[in-house]
């Protein structure tokens, strides 16, 4: 199903995870759960995976990760800060070392011009605290969503590395 880098990458995550001591979750917007997916597609990874939430909808991400809903009224699911309140979220709830979110315009529509298709936020929460990033990728929604697993898998591993997002 994942190309083999993106095994590769996965591997590369949990063990520096591993050699951490760390456990991981994910909160996943527009991903839809790839993240979880490549993280569990290896063998044995259920020593630091702890598990991922799916929050597509702006309720979603209130009710499963307590972010305010006056947040993304103010801002908009895609945007630094329900990143940022995601990741937190996430980390919180599951009770773990490290937690990947991602909000985004994968496309084909709702892009705008402030926030175009391909536009994506990136929250990692660690204990060091939370760190947040933007790419815009371009490509169609395919392409789009498997870039936010690449990304997503290099800030993890560089997160577990040192300790904290860099």
């Amino acid at each position: 199903m994942f190309p083999p880098d993106f095994l590769a990458a996965a591997e590369a995550v949990l063990g520096a995870c591993r050699a951490r001591g760390w456990q991981v979750t994910t909160a996943e917007s527009c991903t839809g759960g790839l993240i979880a997916g490549l993280l569990t597609a290896i063998g044995g990874s259920s020593d630091v995976v702890d598990g991922g939430a799916v929050t597509y909808s702006n309720a979603a991400k209130t009710r499963m990760l307590g972010v305010p809903a006056a947040l993304i009224a103010a801002h908009g699911a895609v945007s630094e800060e329900v990143a940022r309140a995601m990741a937190e979220g996430a980390r919180r709830t599951a009770g773990v070392d490290l937690a990947v979110a991602v909000t985004g315009v994968a496309g084909p529509g709702g892009g705008t011009a402030e926030k175009p298709v391909g536009l994506v936020w990136f929250g990692l929460a660690s204990p060091a605290g939370v760190a947040t990033q933007s790419r815009i990728f371009p490509g169609d929604r395919t392409a789009i969503r498997m870039e936010t697993v690449r990304h997503a898998m290099a800030a993890l591993q560089k997160a577990a590395e040192a300790g904290r997002y860099v």
